[in-house]
Formats: structure tokens, C-alpha cells, sequence
């Protein structure tokens, strides 16, 4: 990327100005990719305008992009928009969000980007008041300095880039959390090789991320980022926005607020309460030191970025030793309570409160043969580890071992859930234990593996279309028995094949109650984040804090079904609307996984059809659960088939009827 590339983007808004590494989309393109501009498929707006999810045809594949239109009103331009094609494009970095192409076609200004299933960093700290933990929180803040230390020293070219909008709504989070810089319509480039080098320019930026000396003198330096994040590491650890005008006046600022806080002594008040108990003093700190240095008045006094990459990583460091040798406050708590886990529950219902038995750590590490490798049960991607044990009576059992950073309340939900409920699909919990900051829950059954290990990963074979059946069949008879023959009836809210455990026969067992809800209330007895599942399992009206019914399962059992049968997921490569175009244009028998071998094509239609009954937008109209297994079973059920809405949506021709289900 050559400097003048840079300095005369925006200069014209003719595409030959922009680079050919990313690739040129036209408006019909665009139009086709976010079905004509559904408002339904808005996944976020702003000053610039609206952003979609949308599919697009890569290759011979169907991928989940984010795409970004730039607005009527908007307060950006064609200079924004050519700066950030221009940018992106010579820009690779795994902590940098990617650029898959732009159009201009039809005046429009629109970047498409590769999909972050996670949102932004400001959602989950302020929309969503996502529980992220202490080590959570210090891994993202490491991905989104790693990528700001590449623009500033790590481009390869003789310039760095500046950002100029550091901001927690411009850190994007992936799988598994990896934080992505975004955003780069008012970057700048500015010279890598002198500290003192400055580029004076208009300022622009987000006020309370705003560099004051910047804002002052117009000089626009390296250290101006630094210190955007620096503000950003309070935002982390405090859990409060930046500028929060709905609070009084001398707390409305959060940096003065903090500063002013620490000065008079105040250090653990200004911690977001939800990580004070898993933080240890001594990495709190050096944690608020590196924050302080990065807010200093004079940008010399400030470390470079990557100065702050290697203290990050230190103070990480230091937690996990902390972790090691420190047990803290809420585990202690759930020790003393031993589990007496207490559900609201009618009094007359007759359920007693129950205590889980405390195994000493010594008895399941015997058990386990000290958490060996080859006692591992294989899963994707899980936020706990998994292993086989033995105990010395002979009896099998399945250990799940998980770190405080897992939050020992999400826990505490599963166990005082899974006490009270008994079904063959329903794992039962024997007991648990506690060591050092690590808890560890014992069932009464082995697990070998979870469904999404088997289902997901291209070197399993081993399940065919009839085990696959026996295994929706049996997470949808769970879930038929917490919706309606419980002793409290629940609302799961988190089915996804990495919460279905099988046994050594394959038989499922459904876990993961961390975003139950009572029925009877619609109470939210515990809500993790709202995109701690894969948000293609959640129907497209969901919202965590909103009530929700029994639909809501049964949606993200329809999307099991259209993903057991074929050989996509949904969350990678097909949206729901290519499902039905799939079943429209009769191109069924051409998606089927080859691992299913030998399956009834009829059989196999019909289990489809029960799918796409299931992920109807309208949860009205999608059947029960109870009708769900009725039509697994092969029984009778007459459900109104939505044909000519799904058509008109897909084709634009309209057409209709009743669909009777006879398997």
C-alpha cells in the first residue's frame, strides 16, 4: 500500500480508485444477499446507517457476512468509506476485522464484512450486561491491543496507521471471544519510525474516548489510540459506559470519576461488582497502573502499544497464578451452602430441597487417573472439560471440570436444576467438588462424547441418519418433559448440540440450563449471554430480558433437525432462507450429509419439513413440543404449512395450502 493510495482516498468516488484485493459486490448483489433490504435481518445501526446479516455465494459455499450501508443522513462520506476499503484492504491481522468487499454500485456506499457472531464489546458490557468474567475481559482486551499494535508498528509499510476511533463499540468479538478491531473510517496514517511524528489533522473521534491533547492541538500521534484504550480498559473493568449522562454530573465522565475514585482510596468501589470476587488485588493494581499510564496528559509519558500487549499479557499471568494458589469469595460461598439448592416453586407442591453430596477432590482425581488424557470426552467448543471416571464402588461417572472463570452462580443454576428433574434424556447429578478455585461436577452416568463433535467435525462417520434420529428424538422428548410433565416446568432456552452429551450407546442427554426460565412465571432464574449460543439457535425475535414461551425450544430444535440432515451448518454456511429454497426447488436429495449412508428419502423429507415448521418466524404458529414428538413418531398432525408466504418471500410468486404430516 503506497502512501499517496492513502492520502487521495475519497478523492473520487469511482470504483478505480479502490484496491482489487477485495472484491466489488453490485446493489443487486447486495439486495439479494439481505433478501431486498429486510429490516428483519438488521443486526445493528448507527450514524452510518444500518447493519445487516446477510449470505453471500463465496466460492462454492454460502457464508455469513455483516454488511455495513452507509446511510442518507449519515455523518460519514465517501472519504470515510473509501479510507476504510483502502485500509482494510492491505491490512490482514487475525485481531483486525476482515474486508470481503464494498459496492458503490447505484450511488450506494456499502462494506461487506466477514460475520461477528458476538457483537461489539459495548453490547455485552452495557446492552446485554453480559457476566463476562475477569479473564474473559483481560483476553479481549490483549486480541483488540494485539490489533492496534499491528496498525501502529506491524503493516509491513513505511507508515503505521492511527485508528482515530478506539472506542468498545469498535472492538467486534468472534468465536470464542477473539477481539477485532474495526471501523477504520477516520484512520490515518502517520510515520512508525520517530515517536514524536505527528500528522496534523481536523480531529474527529467519539468524546470520552477522545485524546485531549489531540483535541487541543490538532496533532494527531500514535499515543492518541493509546490513550482511547486506555478508557476502554476502565470501560472493562469498571463495567460502566465512557459518558453516561443518565448518572450525576461527577460521575458521568468515567475516566474522571475512576481517577478521582482511586485517588481518594477507592480502588475496589470502581470494580464492576460482577469480577470484584474473582480478581486478585495485586493484578487489579498493576492492571489500574497500566490504565492511568495510557491516560497520561502527555502522550510521551504513554507506552506504546505494544508496551501495553506485553503488560496485558503479564497481568493475565499473574491471575492464573492467583487462580492457582487463592480461593475466592463466591466459591467459598458455594461451599458453605453445600448446594442446598432452592427452586420458587409452588409450596404445596410437595418438592422437598435436596443437598448434592461434596466428594473430596482426592476421589475423582482417583477416579479420573488424575484428569487423564485418554479419560478426555471430545467436544468442540465448551466452556468446560469433560472427563470418564470410575469410582472405587465400580460406579461410571462423568466429571465436569470448570474454572472460577466460568462463574460459579451459572453452575450453581445446572446443579439446582438437574437435582430436581428426572428423565432418561436428563443427566442426574450426584454431587460436586471444590478445589482451589476450580468446581467440579460429578454425574451419575459416562459420557464419550458430545453431538456436536459427532455432527460438526469432518472426520466423524460414525453417525448415520438412524442414530441421528434416536438423538433429536430423544433431546425432543426432553424437552417435552420440562415443558409440560416436570415437577417445575422449564423453558431450556439454550439448546445446542454442544449442550447433547452421549452415552456409549448414543443415547442424548440434554444439559446446559444456564438460560432457563420457569414457565409458570417466565422468570429468568439465570441469563448468561445472550450469544453465549451461536445466535443461529435463537429464533430471529429473541431478546434475553423479554418473555419467552416454549417456542423458543422448540426453534432451536428445528434448526438441529435441518442441520442433522444436512451436511452445513447453518451458523457457517446456510441461512434459514436457503434451507427453504432448498425444499421449494426440490434440492433435498443434493444437500443430504453422505454420512447419513443408508436413510428412506421420504423419511428424511418429512423430518425436513418438520424442521422448517419449527423455525417459523411467527412462534404462533410453530407447532408444540408435544406435536413436535407426535410427528417424530410418524403420528397424524395437521399443522397450517406456511407455503405461500415462504414462496412469495423466496421466489416472489404466491402460492398455498394445508400440509398433513405422514411419516
Amino acid at each position: 500500500m503506497s502512501i499517496s493510495s492513502i492520502q487521495n482516498v475519497g478523492s473520487s468516488s469511482s470504483s478505480s480508485s479502490s484496491p482489487q484485493l477485495c472484491r466489488q459486490f453490485t446493489f443487486s448483489e447486495i439486495k439479494l444477499a439481505t433478501q431486498n433490504l429486510d429490516e428483519s435481518l438488521v443486526i445493528g445501526r448507527g450514524g452510518f446507517g444500518k447493519v445487516y446479516k446477510g449470505t453471500i455465494i463465496n466460492g462454492n459455499n454460502l457464508l455469513i457476512v455483516a454488511i455495513k450501508r452507509l446511510g442518507a443522513t449519515s455523518n460519514q462520506g465517501a472519504q470515510e468509506f473509501w479510507t476504510e476499503v483502502n485500509m482494510l484492504s492491505n491490512l490482514r491481522h487475525c485481531h483486525l476485522v476482515s474486508l470481503i468487499g464494498y459496492c458503490n454500485d447505484e450511488e450506494e456506499f456499502i462494506l461487506v464484512y466477514e460475520y461477528m457472531a458476538y457483537g461489539t464489546l459495548e453490547d455485552h458490557l452495557h446492552r446485554y450486561r453480559t457476566p463476562l468474567s475477569w479473564v474473559q475481559r483481560l483476553t479481549i482486551c490483549i486480541g483488540a491491543a494485539r490489533g492496534l499494535d499491528y496498525l501502529h508498528t506491524g503493516t509491513g509499510i513505511k507508515h503505521g496507521v492511527v485508528h482515530r476511533d478506539v472506542k468498545s463499540s469498535n472492538i467486534l468479538l468472534h468465536d470464542n471471544w477473539v477481539a477485532k478491531i474495526s471501523d477504520f473510517g477516520l484512520s490515518k496514517i502517520c510515520p512508525k519510525n520517530q515517536q514524536t511524528t505527528h500528522v496534523s489533522t481536523k480531529v474527529k473521534g467519539t468524546f470520552g474516548y477522545l485524546d485531549p491533547d489531540y483535541f487541543y492541538t490538532g496533532k494527531l500521534t500514535r499515543k492518541s489510540d493509546v490513550y482511547s484504550f486506555g478508557v476502554v480498559l476502565f470501560e472493562v473493568l469498571c463495567g460502566k459506559r465512557a459518558v453516561d449522562r443518565s448518572t450525576d454530573e461527577d460521575q458521568s465522565a468515567l475516566v474522571v470519576w475512576a481517577l478521582d475514585s482511586i485517588k481518594e482510596g477507592k480502588l475496589k468501589e470502581v470494580v464492576d461488582t460482577n469480577i470484584l470476587g474473582g480478581i486478585s488485588l495485586r493484578c487489579l493494581k498493576v492492571f489500574v497502573k497500566l490504565a492511568k499510564q495510557c491516560l497520561s496528559k502527555k502522550p510521551k509519558q504513554r507506552p506504546l502499544m505494544s508496551e501495553v500487549v506485553t503488560s496485558l499479557e503479564s497481568i493475565l499471568a499473574l491471575q492464573a497464578n492467583a487462580n492457582n494458589t487463592l480461593q475466592p469469595a463466591g466459591m467459598k460461598y458455594f461451599a458453605r451452602q453445600a448446594l442446598k439448592v432452592i427452586l420458587p416453586y409452588d409450596k404445596n407442591s410437595g418438592i422437598r430441597n435436596q443437598t448434592l453430596h461434596q466428594f473430596d477432590f482426592d476421589t475423582i482425581n482417583v477416579a479420573t487417573e488424575n484428569f487423564s488424557e485418554a479419560n478426555v470426552i471430545p467436544q468442540l467448543k465448551t466452556y468446560a472439560s469433560l472427563y470418564k471416571g470410575k469410582l472405587q464402588s465400580g460406579q461410571r461417572i462423568t466429571v465436569s471440570r470448570n474454572h472460577y472463570s466460568s462463574r460459579y452462580d451459572i453452575l450453581m443454576n445446572e446443579a439446582s436444576i438437574l437435582v430436581k428433574l428426572e428423565h432418561e434424556n436428563l443427566a442426574k447429578l450426584l454431587g460436586y467438588c471444590i478445589a482451589g478455585t476450580t468446581l467440579f461436577l460429578v454425574y451419575d452416568l459416562e459420557l464419550h462424547v458430545t453431538s456436536d463433535y459427532l455432527m460438526f467435525d469432518p472426520v466423524c462417520t460414525s453417525l448415520n441418519w438412524d442414530k441421528r434420529f434416536k438423538i433429536i428424538l430423544g433431546v425432543a422428548r426432553a424437552l417435552l418433559y420440562l415443558h409440560r410433565d416436570a415437577p417445575i416446568r422449564i423453558i431450556h432456552g439454550d439448546v445446542k448440540p454442544g449442550n447433547i452429551l452421549l452415552d456409549e450407546n448414543l443415547k442424548p442427554i440434554l444439559s446446559g440450563f444456564l438460560e432457563l426460565r420457569y414457565l409458570d412465571t417466565n422468570q429468568i432464574q439465570y441469563i448468561g449471554s445472550m450469544l453465549s449460543t451461536p445466535r443461529h439457535y435463537k429464533s430471529p425475535g429473541y431478546t434475553c430480558y423479554a418473555n419467552v414461551s416454549t417456542k423458543e425450544d422448540v426453534y432451536s430444535l428445528g434448526v438441529l433437525l435441518l442441520e442433522a440432515l444436512t451436511k452445513r451448518s447453518m451458523s457457517t454456511y446456510l441461512s434459514l432462507h436457503e434451507y427453504v429454497v432448498i425444499w421449494l426447488e426440490g434440492k433435498l436429495p443434493n444437500t443430504i450429509d453422505p454420512r447419513l449412508q443408508a436413510y428412506s428419502s421420504c423419511s428424511v423429507t418429512n423430518i425436513f419439513e418438520i424442521g422448517l415448521l419449527c423455525v417459523q418466524e411467527d412462534a404462533t404458529v410453530r407447532p408444540t413440543m408435544e406435536e413436535v414428538v407426535s410427528m417424530l413418531l410418524g403420528k397424524y398432525v395437521s399443522l397450517n404449512f406456511p407455503v405461500s408466504k415462504m414462496r412469495e418471500r423466496m421466489t416472489q410468486e404466491c402460492s398455498g395450502g394445508n400440509f398433513v404430516y405422514t411419516v
